[in-house]
């Protein structure tokens, strides 16, 4: 990788656009940048490393921490570009930070998002393509190109002799952090964590296992309660080794007593039952006695009750005897009871209707009221066409009142009609004149309101213009007076600090001890410290000063930056006020004459919309009228013809009721009405009809009531009854005979039943027998059951054990088969997670497998740095890596210098100031070597180097730049950050940078000639 060109634009300490020629610095191989203190050498690396990775080396990357030069101009973008060759490929990356920008539109300031461009040039072509703009895409693309992280190139590009300082001092601890961020060997560390976690996860899987096992055991020893093995345990815990053959063991025992207990217990169940059989064939003997001997009592006992009640018996035998023979005259008795109930009914309704007849019609037969009923019908369908008559009579008399009523109604119109027509013309007119007026005016209001707004801005700006101007002259006497404070501090604050450094040399004397190494020359002797005098300056002082000048110059920047923009706001408003007036006017308007001009815009506007604001309503009630014109004519028209047709439909009329009201008179004869007399003739004819039907109904009923007698009379004698009534008494209801039946055959059932009993040979014989005595016998059929059934479950408990032991010593093996391989793995992993951990005994060093990888990588730094150390130290030194353990700690990232002039082998913290210097300067390169092997090996052909050369004496300096110089024999080019004044004379190409009250500049310098960045 070559860096070509660096353009830096409000960055850092740069104020205004700086540029770095890489490629005639590169060309010298060996390039000093140098400048005063804080004028920003450090911003040139910390631009390169933006540029790559939109990011600030190490500790400066700090997320308060602001890009945008305080020097920068207002409306100019912090901005840097870089452009560089890395893999056979020429690119150019462009990075804007996220910063505040004055608003396009408006006042104050908006925050404009990071921006990234990457291009490429096309050497063909002699043109620059665009790849991306994207964040992400651009970091991946130059990740990928570069080979590094921004702290590998940190570290091995911007060579930071401090951090290797304290490298060469550091434990092993912080050298493998620094190594494991440089050699990426994460993978490592995963690795001892995943044997780590493997562990844990198998180590959980036995302890599980064992635990399912100590279970299992706990169930059997549950199970095998009432056992001698019961009241011992199974020995151990979750992970003992033994553990699972001991549960083995325990459950062996446990089955062989459990089998041994069933034996015994089928044994007992046997006995049991037998006895149990003998003591309920006893009971069943007894039981069988006492059944017989009942028996025979009983029958005894219910033959007595049967001869008692035998009279009974022959009673209802009698009765049913009776029964059957009334059973033939039942018919005839039935027939004569409903002919009597229809003679009955049929007497009353005769008499009912007859009351509702004329007196000389009370007596009359049904052919008589029949004759009379045809002829009133008769005299009823002969009035039949007069109803008619009379019912379009009355509707022609409710046509007579309509008609009436339509034509006041049409009168009514026609009045109306004419007086509101009178005034038609004259109301046209008024309506269209205000339909007209009410148009002007819209126009006339919008063309006012078209001057209006306008003039309102105008008037707005106006006052913004007045009041900016105020704020202008505020603004420029604020920043005179923030000048003039900040160039006052300034030069108080560089006055303290050169008093400072005149009396450096007494404050650094004040830390001297004897023995230790001076901070500057690294001499352990002090003959003659120098001493502070009455002018000294402490630093306490100095920072006190520098933070003065710093806010002042804080304050005159924001100055600035509040005039240019009220500066701006007051130039646009001033244009506003301006707008619309004539060319030739030069002079700005007041804002009393914009405000008397809006004044009377408004009020001529207000008028005129007011007006126009009618015209809705004006064309509204025109419309109205003309519709309301409309109706009113054909209102007017439509009452002239309906009133032409309503009188000839009332001639009409008149003649039809004269025809109807000649034959009405024939219809109503001495009735008001028609219908009153034909009501009359229709009720008559009913109740005519109604007594005719009653009288022929009861001269029926009273011939069939006669019939019944007769055959009833008939019935009873052929059945051998004197009277009917006679046979009615012996009749017996269907639920007597049962019943009387019922109990003649219970009392013939019951003494066959007793006569059965009583002829049993069993029952006489057991009768002759001593009384029988079940209860004793049943008392010691109990004793049996319960014995049986203490066997039964003594010997199902047995068998339950036995079952449970079984299957939990069948699950217990299973259990342990499958534990097998899981403690073998545990075992396997554990051994290899401890030896990666450096915790096994197996890991005589105790080296993890990431320090393991690291050293072999620092080893490889080590012999790499020698190669460069013993040059610069003339073959005094050689970096040795060292494995050994100390103090009891881990081994692997030891590091020691062998010095050949004494032959010993010591720790680099020994080192001296200078001896640490150029120790850590080939430490680093070195380190770039092995960093830039691993992470790709893309060529670096640009390295940088900050400070540290204060501390070497001539002889070594040259040393050290002659091995710097001999870089460029694999065509590097090295620059140096140092401010050490001997390096300008030995280093010909150099790059300075300048500090100035407005910002700092970079000046190239190659030999005698120099160009400003």
């Amino acid at each position: 990788m070559r860096l070509h060109r660096l353009e830096i634009t409000a960055f850092g300490p740069f104020g205004g656009t700086q540029t770095v020629d890489f490629d005639t610095l590169s060309s010298a191989g060996l390039f000093l940048l140098h400048g005063p203190t804080g004028a920003g050498k450090t911003s040139v690396l910390d631009a390169v490393c933006f540029a790559l990775y939109g990011s600030l080396p190490g500790v400066r990357q700090n997320p308060g921490t602001s890009l945008r030069s305080d020097h920068a101009a207002v409306g100019t973008s912090t901005e840097v570009v870089l452009e560089l060759t890395v893999g056979e490929r020429r690119l150019e990356i462009t990075r804007r930070p996220a910063q505040q920008r004055p608003k396009k539109r408006g006042e104050g300031f908006t925050t404009e998002k990071a921006q990234t461009w990457l291009r490429e040039y096309d050497p063909a072509a002699g043109t620059w393509a665009g790849l991306s703009r994207s964040h992400q895409e651009i970091g991946e693309e130059v990740t990928q190109l570069v080979g590094m992280s921004r702290e590998q190139f940190c570290q091995v590009v911007l060579l930071p002799q401090g951090d290797f300082a304290r490298f060469l001092r550091a434990d092993a601890e912080a050298r493998g952090r620094l190594l494991g961020r440089l050699f990426d060997t994460r993978r490592f560390a995963a690795v001892e964590e995943r044997l780590a976690d493997l562990r844990r996860a198998a180590q959980q899987q036995v302890e599980e296992g064992d635990e399912r096992l100590l279970a299992l055991a706990h169930r059997m020893g549950q199970a095998a309660g009432g056992l001698a093995v019961a009241r011992t345990s199974v020995e151990g815990r979750p992970g003992d080794p033994g553990l699972a053959e001991a549960v083995l063991t325990w459950a062996a025992v446990a089955r062989t007593e459990a089998r041994e207990a069933l034996d015994i217990a089928g044994v007992r169940l046997a006995a049991a039952e037998a006895g149990q059989g003998a003591a309920r064939a006893a009971l069943d003997a007894e039981n069988d006695l006492a059944a017989r001997q009942a028996r025979h009592a009983d029958a005894l006992l219910r033959q007595e009750r049967l001869t008692a009640r035998a009279p009974e018996r022959d009673r209802l035998q009698a009765a049913l005897g009776r029964s059957l023979k009334a059973d033939r005259v039942a018919p005839a008795l039935g027939l004569r009871q409903d002919a009597e109930r229809e003679h009955a009914t049929a007497h009353i309704a005769r008499e009912r209707s007859r009351a509702q007849l004329p007196p000389d019609l009370a007596d009359a037969g049904a052919d008589h009221l029949s004759a009379l009923e045809h002829r009133l019908r008769e005299e009823l369908g002969g009035l039949e066409a007069a109803r008619r008559a009379e019912r379009r009579a009355a509707m022609i008399a409710e046509e007579h009142t309509a008609l009436a009523r339509e034509a006041r109604a049409d009168d009514d119109v026609l009045r109306d009609a004419a007086d509101w027509l009178a005034d038609w013309e004259p109301r046209r007119a008024a309506l269209t004149e205000r339909v007209e007026a009410a148009r002007d005016a819209a126009a006339r209001a919008e063309h006012l309101a078209g001057r209006l707004e306008p003039a309102r801005r105008r008037l707005a700006a106006a006052r913004r213009r007045d009041a900016l101007a105020e704020d202008t002259r505020t603004a420029e006497t604020r920043l005179a007076d923030a000048r003039e404070r900040r160039n006052t501090a300034h030069e108080s604050w560089l006055d303290v600090k050169s008093r400072r450094l005149e009396g450096i040399a007494a404050e650094l004397a004040v830390t001297l001890a004897d023995g230790d190494p001076c901070q500057v020359c690294g001499s352990t002797a002090h003959p003659a410290p120098a001493r502070t005098t009455a002018d000294h300056v402490d630093r306490a002082t100095e920072d006190a000063a520098y933070a003065a000048y710093t806010g002042a110059e804080e304050t005159r920047t924001a100055a600035e930056r509040d005039l240019a923009v009220t500066r701006e706001s007051w130039s646009t408003a001033r244009t506003e006020a301006l707008a619309g007036a004539a060319p030739s006017d030069a002079t700005d308007p007041t804002v009393r004459e914009l405000a008397h001009e809006v004044e009377e815009l408004t009020l001529l506007h207000a008028e005129a919309h007011a007006l126009a604001g009618q015209s809705h309503s004006a064309r509204e009630a025109l419309a109205r009228a003309e519709r309301e014109y409309e109706e009113r004519v054909g209102a007017q028209r439509e009452a002239e013809r309906r009133v032409a047709a309503r009188t000839s439909r009332r001639e009409a009329l008149e003649r039809e009721q004269a025809a109807l009201d000649e034959e009405l008179a024939l219809g109503r004869g001495a009735f008001a009405t028609v219908a009153e007399h034909a009501t009359r003739l229709e009720r008559r004819i009913a109740l005519l009809v109604d007594a005719t039907g009653a009288v022929r109904t009861a001269e029926l009923a009273a011939q069939r009531l006669k019939e019944a007698d007769d055959r009833l009379a008939d019935a009873a004698y052929r059945a051998g009854f004197a009277t009917p009534a006679e046979a009615a008494a012996a009749l017996l209801r269907e639920s007597e005979r049962r019943d009387h039946q019922h109990r003649v055959d219970a009392w013939q059932a019951e003494a066959a039943a007793v006569a059965d009993r009583l002829a049993e040979p069993g029952t006489a014989a057991a009768a002759a027998l001593p009384p029988a005595d079940p209860a004793a016998a049943g008392a010691a059929h109990t004793a049996a059951e319960r014995a049986l059934r203490e066997a039964s479950s003594v010997l199902a408990a047995a068998r339950e054990r036995v079952t449970d032991l079984a299957g939990l010593s069948r699950q217990a093996a299973t259990e342990v088969r499958r534990l097998g391989p899981l403690r073998e793995e545990y075992d396997r992993v554990a051994r290899l997670a401890g030896l990666t951990a450096g915790t096994s005994a197996e890991n005589e060093r105790r080296m993890r497998l990431e320090s393991y990888v690291l050293a072999a990588r620092l080893e490889q730094v080590a012999a790499a740095a020698t190669a460069r150390l013993q040059r610069m130290s003339s073959g005094r030194y050689t970096l040795v890596h060292s494995d050994a353990r100390s103090g009891g700690k881990r081994a692997g990232l030891g590091l020691h210098v062998v010095d050949a002039w004494t032959g010993n082998e010591r720790d680099t913290a020994t080192l001296s100031g200078g001896e640490t210097f150029f120790a850590s300067l080939a430490l680093a390169l070195g380190l770039a070597d092995v960093v830039t092997d691993e992470a790709g090996g893309v060529r670096l052909d640009t390295l940088f180097i900050d400070e540290g050369f204060g501390s070497l004496d001539e002889q070594t300096l040259d040393e050290v730049l002659d091995v710097l110089d001999s870089l460029r024999e694999r065509d590097r080019s090295v620059g140096i950050v140092s401010h050490v004044g001997d390096l300008r004379r030995r280093i010909p190409a150099q790059l300075e940078v300048v500090k100035a009250r407005q910002g700092s500049a970079v000046r190239l310098r190659t030999g005698g000639d120099a160009l400003s960045g």
